[in-house]
C-alpha cells in the first residue's frame, strides 16, 4: 500500500501546501516519510493500518514534514511562563527603536569601522563608548559578544600568569554551568580564594596579597543569594585597597542595572554607575539582561586600562557585529530618559509593571476564551508571583496573575505540550494540575494568539 517517492512528488504538484518547496527537500521528505511508515509496519504497530496508509493519509504526512523542514528553527514564542529575562526563551525582547535601527543598519553599508569626520579606518567601539560613558561616567568603554567573554578579556589582559584575589562567596556559576574559577583559568589567571562561604573580610585581601597578585576581582552575587550571618566587602573598600597596594580592582555585576529597581519598590541591586562610583578599574556586566538590550558584554572604567583591554588580541575573537552594535546603541540612548527607558524597554516595563494592569490583560484573555463556549474549559485567574530570571533579583517576587487552564478529558501534560507545540508556540508552566499562563510576561497583542491557539486545542479535540 506504500506509494512510491515519484508518485508523492507527483500528488505534490497540486498541493498547494507544497508549493514552492524545493525538490530536493521533496524528495528527502517523501523518503523519509515512507520509510518511517514501513519502520512502523516492519514492528507490527497497532496503530497503523489501513486507513493510516490511504494516499490521503500519506500525503498529509508528506506534507507536515515538508512543513516541518521548510519553517525556521528560530521562531517567535509567545511567553506565559512569568519569568522576565528568560534564558532559554531569548532573555531581553528589544524595544522598538533597536529593532528599526537593526534593520536600517544591517541591510545597507555602514560606518561599522570608518571615521566619516576623517576619512579613514576608525573603531567600532566609538558607536556606543560615548553613550556608555554619558551614562555610567567612566572614563572610557567597550562592548564584547558576551560577560563571560567581558571578564575573559579583562582578566587575561590584566592578570595573565598571576593571581587574582576573590572572595569564596563569590565563586559563581552562571547558566551553562560557565564557572568563574573555569573562566579564569582560560584567561590565563590563577585563583586564589579567600574567606569563607559566608563572610569574607578585608583583612583577608590584605594577607593574601603578594608579589604575584595580579588583581583584586569582586563578583556580585546576581544569580543567589547569602542570607544570616554574612559579611562581604565592598568594591569602594577593595578599591582602596587597590589603590594602597598598587593593584587594580575590577567589578563583575552580571546583570548589570542602569535603573534603580527599589524605586519601584523591587529589591535594591547595584546600579552600574553605583559601581563606577566607587572607582574601580574595571566594571564588567551584561547587555541582554537587567539592561533590556541585545546579547554583549560590556566594559567601562579607566582610560588608560580600558586602552590596554582593547590592544588584547582576544578582543578580536570576542567582537560583536554591527547588528549587535545597532540594538545596543540604540538601547544605551533611551536610558538618557530614565522614565522613558522604564516605558519603551520590554524588559523594564515587564518588570516594573502594575499588577492592574496584568489584571486587565489576564480579565481580557479570560473573556476571549469564554468566547469560543466549549464547557469543556474551565478558566480561573489566580494570584501568582513572577520572577526576574536572568540570574538577577534571585530573592525578587513579582505579584502577578495567571490563567489557570483545564480541557476536561486532557491531562495538564499534553495541554501543556499540544500549547508548546502551537503556531506560535505559547510556553507556560503546569501548578496544582493546571496549565497556567502568567501575564506579566504576556503582550497586549499576543491574547488573541493565544485563543487562537486554545480554540484550535478544542475542535482537535473534538476529532
Amino acid at each position: 500500500m506504500l506509494p512510491g517517492i515519484d508518485h508523492l512528488l507527483e500528488a505534490a504538484e497540486n498541493e498547494p501546501a507544497l508549493k514552492g518547496v524545493p525538490r530536493p527537500v521533496l524528495i528527502r521528505c517523501g523518503r523519509e516519510t515512507v520509510e518511517s511508515l514501513r519502520s512502523s509496519i516492519l514492528r507490527e504497530d497497532p496503530d497503523v493500518g489501513a486507513e493510516t496508509l490511504s494516499e490521503a493519509a500519506v500525503l498529509k504526512r508528506f506534507a507536515e514534514r515538508a512543513d516541518r523542514e521548510t519553517t525556521l528553527n528560530l521562531r517567535p514564542v509567545i511567553n506565559g511562563t512569568g519569568v522576565v529575562i528568560h534564558t532559554n526563551l531569548g532573555r531581553s525582547p528589544l524595544a522598538p527603536e533597536a529593532v528599526e535601527n537593526i534593520v536600517r543598519i544591517s541591510n545597507r553599508y555602514s560606518n561599522l569601522e570608518f571615521d566619516l569626520s576623517r576619512g579613514k579606518r576608525g573603531s567600532r567601539y566609538d558607536a556606543v563608548e560615548d553613550i556608555l560613558c554619558e551614562i555610567t561616567g567612566a572614563e572610557a568603554a567597550m562592548a564584547v559578544n558576551n560577560n563571560a567573554g567581558a571578564v575573559l578579556l579583562c582578566l587575561n589582559t590584566l592578570a595573565e600568569g598571576r593571581e587574582v584575589i576573590v572572595s569564596r562567596g563569590e565563586l559563581v556559576e552562571i547558566g551553562g554551568s560557565f564557572r568563574i574559577p573555569d573562566v579564569m583559568s582560560r584567561s590565563g589567571a590563577v585563583l586564589k580564594e579567600v574567606g569563607s562561604t559566608n563572610r569574607t573580610h578585608l583583612r583577608d585581601y590584605e594577607t593574601a596579597v603578594n608579589e604575584a597578585t595580579g588583581l583584586l576581582l569582586k563578583v556580585h552575587q546576581s544569580n543567589y543569594s547569602i542570607v544570616g550571618f554574612t559579611r562581604s566587602v565592598s568594591v569602594f573598600e577593595l578599591t582602596e585597597l587597590g589603590r594602597r597596594r598598587g593593584l587594580p580592582v575590577m567589578e563583575d555585576l552580571g546583570s548589570g542595572t542602569l535603573i534603580d529597581f527599589s524605586r519601584y519598590g523591587m529589591i535594591k541591586e547595584p546600579t552600574v554607575m553605583d559601581s563606577v562610583s566607587a572607582g574601580p578599574d574595571l566594571v564588567t556586566f551584561s547587555g541582554d539582561k537587567l539592561l533590556g538590550g541585545p546579547q554583549a558584554g560590556l566594559i567601562v572604567g579607566k582610560k588608560e586600562v580600558l586602552d590596554a583591554v582593547k590592544k588584547n588580541p582576544l578582543t578580536r575573537a570576542l567582537r560583536i557585529d554591527k547588528m549587535t552594535l545597532a540594538a545596543l546603541e540604540s538601547t544605551l540612548r533611551l536610558y538618557r530618559d530614565p522614565k522613558r527607558a522604564v516605558r519603551e524597554i520590554p524588559t523594564l516595563r515587564m518588570l516594573t509593571a502594575p499588577e492592574v494592569e496584568i489584571e486587565r490583560r489576564a480579565e481580557k484573555c479570560k473573556g476571549l476564551l469564554e468566547g469560543i463556549g466549549d464547557g469543556r474549559l474551565s478558566i480561573q485567574i489566580l494570584n501568582r508571583a513572577s520572577r526576574v530570571g536572568g540570574g538577577a533579583l534571585p530573592l525578587q517576587e513579582l505579584p502577578s496573575r495567571c490563567l489557570g487552564l483545564k480541557i476536561e478529558g486532557i491531562s495538564a501534560n499534553t495541554l501543556e505540550r499540544r500549547m508548546r507545540n502551537s503556531d506560535p508556540p505559547v510556553i507556560g508552566r503546569i501548578e496544582d494540575d493546571r496549565f497556567l499562563l502568567d501575564f506579566r510576561t504576556i503582550q497586549d497583542d499576543e491574547l488573541t494568539l493565544i485563543a487562537e491557539a486554545v480554540g484550535r486545542l478544542l475542535e482537535r479535540g473534538k476529532g
